[in-house]
């Protein structure tokens, strides 16, 4: 086996090293873009050593013109094949993506419209609608917005890049609003579970609510979350994990309700506070209060959601939020098709 090297790292010197000598006679520097963004924990910097057992090795993709002829892409496609050594770093360099696709060499041409219509159904060079940004799951879009660009002659990918980086003011209030109003949803029930003995529900409830709030904080901080198996490693990684991650911890580990609601209230205020310090809206009362005349606290959280929903002009939309907000199935986000579709209602 050998050594590890980060999948970014991989991919840049198998560019420089390997790829673009190969293409330069075909593709002048001014003509093309190199980079390694979409899918792949790779792409997100989360790769490890167990990561090469399956679908890892060197790849990467190379944008062309918009107005590229059909035939010049398998043109490349074979010259690339035709002149690539077996392996590069020691690792192969003709791999199965995934286990149902055959085995070939992992540079695949594309162009920038091509490639982002293809992971959203829209391209971010075009005039971009709430709708567009509500269709775009999270994850989606950290993928499409980390990785990294090699090389950029004509600018397009850049400037696709630019455009996805965050979310404008309006949807970005919308998203925070609705969050808050999962959270409000369920706020009183890690209390009421446990006081009718049913302390299994209870914990059930704590860690749907640690999993909100952490969403919540990847929205407050301007970073888009990934999906479930990195979202606690990205978590740790933003300026409020250090503070909140033991705090979740215990919150999860916790033996009674009475133990849980005292952890949570903590992440609770932590979070609102941070929440104020965005400006976004009046700031609200960051401390928890009584759940009406019943023995447990909550922050109301319904407070947070209105002062959103004044804040922008997205509030007609109601609470459904972005695609990810309503829907946690893998077999939905993963496909725009069953995005595009579930989202058709939403508002322009």
């Amino acid at each position: 086996m050998p050594p590890f090297v980060p999948g970014l790292q991989l991919a840049h010197d198998y560019w420089f090293e390997v790829v673009a000598p190969i293409l330069d006679s075909n593709v002048a520097p001014s003509d093309r873009a190199a980079a390694l963004i979409g899918d792949g924990s790779d792409v997100v910097g989360f790769d490890t050593e167990q990561s090469t057992d399956h679908g890892w090795g060197p790849r990467l993709d190379v944008f062309l013109d918009d107005d590229t002829d059909d035939a010049l892409i398998p043109e490349l496609t074979r010259a690339v094949d035709d002149a690539l050594p077996d392996t590069f770093r020691g690792y192969p360099t003709r791999f199965a993506r995934r286990d149902d696709e055959p085995v070939r060499h992992q540079v695949a041409f594309t162009t920038v419209g091509g490639f982002f219509r293809g992971l959203l159904r829209f391209d971010p060079r075009e005039p971009m609608t709430p709708r567009h940004w509500l269709q775009a799951p999270t994850q989606r879009l950290r993928s499409l917005t980390a990785g990294a660009v090699f090389e950029d002659g004509p600018g397009d990918l850049t400037r696709a890049r630019q455009r996805l980086s965050w979310y404008p003011d309006d949807v970005w209030l919308y998203a925070l609003g609705c969050q808050w109003r999962r959270l409000d949803q369920e706020e009183p029930f890690v209390g009421r579970c446990g006081q009718v003995g049913d302390e299994l529900g209870s914990a059930i409830v704590a860690a749907r609510l640690v999993r909100e709030l952490m969403r919540l904080c990847f929205l407050i901080e301007r970073e888009y979350a990934p999906y479930s198996k990195w979202l606690g490693t990205a978590f740790a990684r933003l300026s409020s994990g250090p503070e909140l991650v033991p705090i979740m911890r215990a919150v999860l580990a916790a033996a009674d309700w009475r133990g849980r609601e005292r952890q949570l209230t903590t992440v609770f205020e932590a979070v609102a506070a941070r929440f104020n310090a965005l400006g976004m809206t009046e700031p609200m009362e960051p401390t928890v209060r009584p759940f009406y005349a019943r023995p447990y606290v909550v922050l109301g959280s319904c407070r947070f959601v209105d002062a959103c929903m004044a804040a922008t002009p997205l509030r007609g939309l109601g609470f459904a939020g972005s695609v990810d907000q309503f829907v946690d199935s893998t077999d939905v986000l993963s496909y725009p098709a069953a995005v595009a579709h579930l989202t058709s209602s939403l508002g322009n």
